[in-house]
């Protein structure tokens, strides 16, 4: 792929570890200048941005002040914001009787709540240099749901509505809005699953492959490349679209 991002200014939320980091250097790789966000500075963060000659910007993307001052931040020190990658998250999970009201809303904040109020951040940017791209991280299991994971289905299925209808909403102005769905991918979310399942992590990555028609789960890198093909600006055609990176589990689903 020859993704030309060289000029462009991209914001990665959730940017620290796992899938974030794996974009952001993706598209630094592109040429795009990359803000790393995750929603406190650290070691990790700091590092991420020193590698791909990017810069900081950490904050909780749950508040809708804390997401302004985020982009601000980015356009204040770049000079524009061409790229949004909202790719936060935050996952716990239980029984739905089990599962604690205040935790509950706190997943749909961070994931629906984050991602609206970053679009509603990034857009004035965007629009005033005539053109954009969003892509946001949903998930498979907004697709088919997921026991024991009401909150965290329910907010990545509200996230795909919600590029479907910006998809419609902003296509006219160049700002271009897609996800993609990961299925399961080696991250360190997966000790979420291993620990709510009771077993090792190695356990769990193997009952998850042997039910993936590829044999085996997805990586970080891969979901990357798809990142980099929706941040590209000579892609103008696919609009509202959710990309699944799953190795087949959706599509060969019963």
């Amino acid at each position: 792929m020859s993704t030309d991002l060289r000029g462009r200014v991209a914001l990665v939320t959730g940017a620290a570890r796992g899938m974030g980091a794996a974009h952001a250097r993706r598209l630094a790789a592109a040429g795009a200048t990359v803000a790393v966000n995750d929603r406190e500075d650290s070691d990790a963060l700091t590092a991420l941005a020193t590698e791909i000659g990017g810069l900081t910007a950490p904050g909780d993307v749950s508040d809708p002040k804390s997401c302004r001052a985020l982009a601000t931040h980015v356009a204040a020190t770049t000079g524009r914001l061409d790229v949004l990658v909202a790719n936060h998250a935050y996952m716990t999970m239980a029984p739905l009787l089990e599962h604690a009201d205040d935790d509950w809303w706190k997943v749909v904040d961070t994931n629906l709540g984050g991602t609206f109020f970053l679009v509603q951040s990034v857009l004035p940017h965007m629009r005033r240099t005539g053109a954009g791209r969003i892509v946001v991280i949903a998930s498979e299991w907004g697709v088919t749901g997921w026991p024991e994971a009401t909150a965290y289905a329910a907010a990545k299925s509200g996230l795909i509505s919600l590029v479907k209808t910006l998809g419609r909403e902003l296509a006219r102005e160049h700002i271009i809005v897609n996800a993609v769905a990961p299925g399961v991918i080696d991250t360190p979310q997966l000790q979420v699953d291993a620990d709510a399942a009771g077993v090792g992590l190695d356990d769990i990555h193997r009952r998850y492959a042997e039910a993936i028609p590829l044999g085996r789960i997805g990586s970080a890198d891969e979901v990357a490349v798809a990142v980099e093909l929706l941040s590209d600006f000579d892609l103008e055609a696919v609009v509202g679209q959710v990309i699944s990176c799953n190795g087949g589990s959706t599509r060969t689903r019963a």
